[in-house]
């Protein structure tokens, strides 16, 4: 919860305007939230966004993803390893030669190999929607593009544990056309 400063209260004027003059806002106390490290949940990684000027829409899925591992760590299990550790192969490879460290360990397997993909999403990207970003490249898009969204998976190699942490929208809010359609490998030989 937040704990408020009490060297930033600034208190509420009782001076009572007069007929001609303005009423005066109301002065709040301005919070500062304290972060305090927490060994205790070491495995947790901080869950601090980049800060990129059009970012938008932000939905943090900690919630599901702290009710997933208590399933999975509690007594009695009502989720199995094998359920929560069900990462595709293909989502694995990524991971391997796309993904970014997350700068913490699995949550399952306490490896240090966790991974985060950035897949982006949206109209404008045409036949390129879909595909894996580096967080880098998404600053630069953010200028190129309208609209498009991002969906931030972590994933573990070495166990498969994979969950969505988070999804926002990122473009500068202009309308645009999506690019002409490139052939490919797929079209040109079947």
């Amino acid at each position: 919860l937040p704990k408020p400063d009490p060297t930033n209260l600034t208190p509420a004027s009782p001076h009572r305007p007069s007929s001609g003059e303005r009423p005066r806002p109301q002065l709040r106390p301005r919070v500062t939230f304290l972060h305090e490290p927490d060994d205790s949940h070491q495995t947790c990684p901080r869950r601090t966004l980049e800060p990129m000027w059009s970012q938008r829409e932000v939905i943090d899925y900690a919630l599901q993803r702290r009710s997933t591992l208590e399933s999975l760590r509690r007594p009695g299990r009502q989720l199995a390893r094998a359920e929560a550790c069900d990462a595709d192969p293909m989502l694995v490879r990524a991971a391997k030669h796309h993904g970014e460290p997350a700068g913490s360990r699995c949550p399952v397997c306490d490896s240090a190999e966790l991974t985060l993909l950035h897949y982006v999403f949206g109209e404008q990207l045409g036949q390129y929607s879909g595909r894996i970003k580096r967080t880098a490249e998404l600053e630069g898009m953010a200028h190129e593009l309208g609209e498009f969204k991002v969906v931030v998976v972590e994933v573990c190699p070495p166990c498969g544990w994979n969950h969505m942490i988070m999804s926002y929208l990122l473009g500068d809010g202009v309308k645009r056309k999506p690019p002409r359609r490139q052939p490919t490998v797929e079209d040109i030989y079947g």
